[in-house]
């Protein structure tokens, strides 16, 4: 176990750098720093979600799973070299998404991000988790990651959209499909 914060007010940050989990100091605009932020703002968007109307037991529990997982990726980022996110969490990713859409019809459309509160919530998760994953990527590109830390987040994406799918439906019967050849107005 880590150590415990008895002082939250530090002023070590009051000069625009901030300290990862190894105690190196780092800008408070890096590439890491970015990454971690968008985890922490994902994992909130899932707080979130777990309250909306529609979702079931299974889907919330799976939800909150992510939760811990994505603090376990948030670790990952905040301790360079550190991998915390295996393929385990990736396969039970899939796994969920399979049981989802099975439930789903093929799309034939775009979906539009709205379906009802529940739905529309997962569309703001999803897009939050493929910046999270964006800013992971820039992190990627100058420093190793995780192997599957990435894959994680894309899996996840996916996910919220799939259960995007299933709330609109449970709230409306039906999706907000994209219409690409309306009328000018």
């Amino acid at each position: 176990m880590g150590n415990r914060l008895s002082k939250i007010v530090t002023r070590t940050g009051d000069g625009g750098t901030t300290g990862l989990g190894d105690g190196t100091r780092v800008a408070k605009e890096s590439a890491r720093i970015e990454a971690g932020g968008s985890v922490d703002e994902l994992n909130c968007a899932i707080g979130m979600l777990l309250n909306a109307a529609g979702l079931q037991a299974a889907e919330g529990q799976c939800l909150g799973q992510v939760q811990q997982e994505l603090f376990d990726l948030g670790g990952e980022l905040a301790i360079p070299g550190r991998h915390a996110i295996g393929a385990a969490q990736v396969e039970r990713l899939e796994e969920a998404i399979e049981v989802a859409n099975a439930e789903l019809p093929p799309l034939k459309e775009f979906v539009m991000p709205g379906g009802g509160g529940g739905a529309a919530e997962c569309h703001v998760a999803r897009a939050i988790c493929r910046r999270a994953e964006r800013r992971c990527w820039m992190l990627a590109r100058s420093e190793a990651l995780g192997p599957d830390l990435l894959r994680y987040l894309n899996r996840l994406s996916d996910l919220l959209f799939v259960y995007a799918r299933v709330l609109a439906r449970r709230a409306g019967g039906s999706e907000v499909l994209w219409r690409h050849e309306r009328g000018e107005s």
